[in-house]
């Protein structure tokens, strides 16, 4: 078998188990809008680091790695918006 098939098939599965990883905590909190028990620094700096990743995978021509991080950016942008929303602005509504 041809290494370079070999490097793109573990590219793509590594793809998927990220998507797949980030999936249920972006469903979750997209539905429940619960973000007490989250980090908000993590999901900031996974959002950076994704983005970081994406651009590299642009400018490598490796289009797994730039799938993944799309994905996984967009998921952490969300739940960092969400997160910051509920810790700013949500809990201001219910001080006064």
């Amino acid at each position: 078998m041809n290494t370079e098939f070999i490097t793109e098939i573990i590219g793509y599965i590594a793809c998927v188990s990220m998507v797949l990883g980030y999936l249920p905590q972006a469903v979750r909190t997209i539905r429940t809008r619960s973000t007490d028990d989250i980090a908000m620094s993590t999901f900031l700096l996974m959002a950076i680091g994704g983005l970081f990743f994406a651009i590299q995978g642009i400018l490598v021509d490796n289009m797994p790695l730039l799938i993944t991080n799309i994905f996984t950016t967009t998921s952490s942008a969300i739940i960092f918006g969400i997160k910051v929303y509920n810790d700013y602005f949500k809990n201001k509504k219910s001080k006064k």
